[in-house]
């Protein structure tokens, strides 16, 4: 954490060696794959589970701010932002008469890209390296009574799309986001126990954004 901190630190006090600076807000929605199992069988204390994930029930929204820093035909693009996934599982309770719930799980994090690119025409390409810290919500950051704790759960991945920009002003870009580390997440049937799930979800981002 202390090293990305550097390296953005460095980039935003490197701003005035560059001549174009375009500061921007952006926002869009996400489309969540997870590669865990179809199907995973789970015991929570003597009962067992089946836990299907439900493709067509993961999706979310991102929002924040970037600085683009523009070198001839390539540019440096350090973004911040929050964003909200929910991800629906099918859970069924192995018994003589079998029941079935529908579980969800919502992830609220604050991702922090750097993603480098270049122009190929109208086109941008770009990629880069990603960091995700999980949050409760934005409060965490101020609230949070132990940020050491809270950092642990800092996990890494990458972003790579293509954009474009339109009028200098809007741009568009579509990312497909992987991630290198599992997350240890939990879902809770009716009676509310836990069940922990093992996943490496990927996503992929949609986004329209401005810039000053």
């Amino acid at each position: 954490m202390k090293k990305l901190l550097a390296v953005v630190l460095v980039i935003f006090i490197s701003l005035p060696l560059f001549s174009q600076v375009r500061f921007g807000l952006k926002g869009g929605l996400s489309t969540t794959s997870l590669t865990m199992e179809n199907l995973k069988t789970l015991t929570s204390g003597e009962t067992q589970y089946t836990v299907e994930a439900l493709e067509e029930g993961n999706y979310g929204f991102h929002a924040g701010a970037f600085v683009r820093i523009n070198i001839s035909k390539f540019y440096i693009q350090p973004e911040l932002l929050f964003s909200s996934r929910t991800n629906e599982y099918s859970v069924t309770e192995l018994e003589e008469s079998p029941v079935e719930s529908i579980s969800k799980q919502q992830f609220n994090k604050l991702d922090l890209p750097i993603m480098l690119g270049f122009y190929l025409g109208p086109v941008r390409l770009n990629a880069g390296p990603s960091a995700s810290l999980l949050i409760n919500s934005p409060s965490d950051l101020i609230d949070h009574p132990d940020f050491n704790a809270m950092y642990q759960d800092l996990t890494f991945g990458y972003q790579a799309g293509v954009g474009v920009d339109v009028l200098k002003r809007l741009t568009i870009d579509l990312r497909y986001e992987g991630s290198l580390n599992k997350y240890q997440t939990q879902i809770s049937n009716a009676t509310g126990d836990k069940i922990k799930l093992d996943d490496r979800p990927g996503a992929f981002h949609l986004s329209l954004g401005f810039m000053f």
